[in-house]
């Protein structure tokens, strides 16, 4: 597994940033010496939560050693802790960057397909709350959305308040990500209205995950679940054992990897040193 850490400048967000990668460019199979990698990989661009990095999945998942497995690119981004929205008076356009330029520039620069049903975004936590308004926003670059534990937090930003401790949950903080809240609700930061907002035909494919003790964020997921079903859109909706925690999204990754439509598993893979082997979950 190739495992690549890069920096770019970004336009939309007017300064140098830092992704990591892996490309299973360098995949040998044990049982099949001729074997020879693909030459384009399917792409999953996967978003960290708050206080993250680009090596969040990578060092709390086997991530790695999955998308080895499974003829799987990996694209990690930094989101900071910006909920990957677009702030253009700050210049922190990170869902322009998230949904158009770093897509071009990987496209650009590594061994990526470029269709639509080969590209999918992901995320946990915030990144959840990323995957879900990125991936329907952009739904004719995204043919797949796979969000764990989503911060679904639209409710509790409505009814923030300044004096709130949380430094992370009260109005200030959430001005500065998503601006003036009275023009929040439908607008292309709110989940209900982009998902009202397209035809059946236009969305991607959804996974939707959350652990059954994740008692901050377990109510709203529940909730977005139901109106998927009001509206009769078809999705993946699975629940679970675990928290708010990393055994949670290493579980549920595994998971969101075998629902999404990518090549059969190789058995006998080597990743470095060490020997994968397919293992149920």
């Amino acid at each position: 597994m190739a495992h690549l850490t890069c920096n770019f400048f970004s336009k939309s967000l007017m300064r140098t940033v830092d992704i990591t990668v892996i490309l299973p460019t360098d995949k040998f199979v044990f049982t099949d010496p001729d074997f020879k990698p693909q030459t384009t990989f399917k792409t999953l661009y996967l978003l960290h939560g708050i206080f993250g990095s680009t090596s969040d999945w990578i060092n709390g998942t086997r991530i790695e050693a999955w998308a080895q497995e499974k003829n799987l690119a990996v694209v990690m981004p930094s989101g900071e802790n910006k909920f990957y929205v677009d702030q253009p008076h700050s210049m922190d356009n990170f869902g322009t960057f998230i949904g158009e330029e770093l897509v071009d520039f990987t496209r650009r620069s590594f061994p990526l397909s470029t269709k639509r049903e080969d590209t999918f975004i992901g995320g946990l936590s915030m990144g959840g709350y990323g995957a879900l308004r990125n991936g329907l926003k952009y739904h004719d670059t995204f043919g797949s959305i796979v969000a764990l534990s989503s911060a679904l937090v639209l409710d509790g930003v409505y009814s923030s308040t300044y004096e709130d401790l949380n430094p992370m949950g009260n109005r200030y903080y959430y001005e500065s990500i998503f601006g003036d809240i009275s023009k929040l609700k439908g607008s292309d930061m709110d989940y209900y209205a982009l998902v009202d907002g397209l035809k059946s035909e236009e969305f991607p494919k959804l996974f939707i995950a959350c652990g059954t003790e994740d008692f901050m964020l377990k109510e709203q997921n529940e909730q977005f679940h139901q109106y998927l079903l009001e509206k009769g859109i078809e999705h993946e909706y699975q629940t679970g054992p675990g928290g708010h925690d990393w055994v949670f999204w290493d579980t549920f990754i595994y998971k969101a990897l075998e629902w999404l439509p990518l090549d059969e598993a190789v058995s006998g893979v080597s990743s470095g040193n060490v020997s994968i082997e397919s293992e149920g979950k």
